[in-house]
């Protein structure tokens, strides 16, 4: 019976992902934090069906997402719901995570296809939400902790910056990361690559003063860089050592490349826990296939844990190696020449 309380709750918790990316898109969350409603009311405000809103208030509160007083018949936010649900921009955006899962479930078919062939699937292959999910995902996090903690952990990296250095970012995405640092340090001269032509396409529209350019971690230029930064994308490549090899070729005698990966233990037992899960289930959806789909045609899996990546950045002639600092979801490296 434990196990069947595990599955009921994760079937709901899985039902449930849908009905938080509607809240966020609907604006049924942000027009909840401003007080309590009723149904209707909460209908009335977003120009929604009150049928629909009713069902899924008592949906989110079944699971924890929103409030419900039975006297009063009002559903609300606790200052704590509306933090995580209704700020993209804040620490934490939960939203922005299920818009991820759900786009990752929409390649189901070809997943399962890929098990059974061992083939990769190319990261353009997905559906839009993985792209801007993934933004939405991360993007808090970097937010939080980019430019107040971890660049600020490297060895004379901010003092840099500050003055005016090179940086390449590398599988940038959607220019989340590279934004905010040409924000926080506009003496420095920002270059964003990205293997994906898309993502480089909506960087550009969203980041100016900033060069954008579609290339992968094996071919990008421009160098040399004083900073090299890759975030939560060494573990998608699928020659992780020839990547590192290229960004070593691109730094200056001492440059700094920033890795930041997902957190994980030294060994599977050390990530059985809901951030291994979370990074574990993610990994097997879109991580090892894109690795699997370029070419090396090897994958490190978003919970590689230090030591692989560790040993690959010294394969690639790197000296020096060293855990600079860690989130409960990620960790940052640092690698010298």
């Amino acid at each position: 019976m434990q196990f069947v309380h595990r599955f009921v709750g994760d079937l709901g918790a899985t039902m449930a992902a849908g009905g938080i990316v509607i809240g966020d898109r609907l604006g049924l969350y942000k027009a909840l934090a401003g007080s309590p409603a009723k149904p209707e009311e909460l209908a009335e405000k977003t120009g929604t069906a009150p049928r629909y809103v009713e069902e899924w208030l008592r949906g989110q509160a079944a699971g924890g997402y929103v409030e419900f007083d039975p006297a009063t018949g009002t559903y609300s936010l606790t200052e704590e719901q509306a933090f995580a649900l209704t700020n993209p921009d804040g620490p934490i955006f939960a939203p922005g995570a299920f818009q991820l899962a759900l786009g990752s479930l929409r390649a189901s078919q070809r997943v399962e296809s890929a098990f059974r062939t061992g083939e990769g699937i190319g990261w353009h292959e997905h559906d839009d939400d993985v792209f801007a999910g993934c933004e939405r995902f991360f993007r808090p996090g970097y937010s939080a902790h980019l430019v107040a903690e971890w660049i600020p952990a490297l060895d004379g990296v901010e003092e840099k910056l500050r003055r005016g250095a090179r940086v390449a970012d590398v599988g940038c995405g959607h220019g989340a990361s590279t934004a905010l640092m040409a924000q926080a340090f506009p003496s420095s001269d920002f270059t964003g690559s990205d293997l994906h032509a898309g993502s480089i396409d909506q960087a550009r529209k969203r980041t100016a003063g900033v060069r954008f350019e579609v290339a992968g971690a094996q071919t990008f230029g421009g160098g040399p860089y004083d900073l090299v930064t890759t975030f939560d994308a060494l573990h998608d490549m699928g020659d992780p050592l020839g990547a590192a090899r290229h960004v070593l070729s691109q730094l200056t005698p001492d440059g700094t490349w920033l890795i930041v990966e997902p957190a994980a233990g030294s060994t599977v037992g050390d990530n059985l826990n809901p951030v291994g899960r979370v990074y574990y289930s993610f990994s097997a959806f879109l991580c090892v296939p894109s690795a699997l789909s370029q070419e090396g045609g090897y994958s490190l899996g978003a919970q590689a844990g230090e030591e692989p990546i560790r040993r690959l950045v010294t394969d690639a002639g790197f000296t020096r190696f060293r855990r600079a600092a860690e989130t409960p979801f990620n960790i940052a490296y640092e690698a010298r020449p």
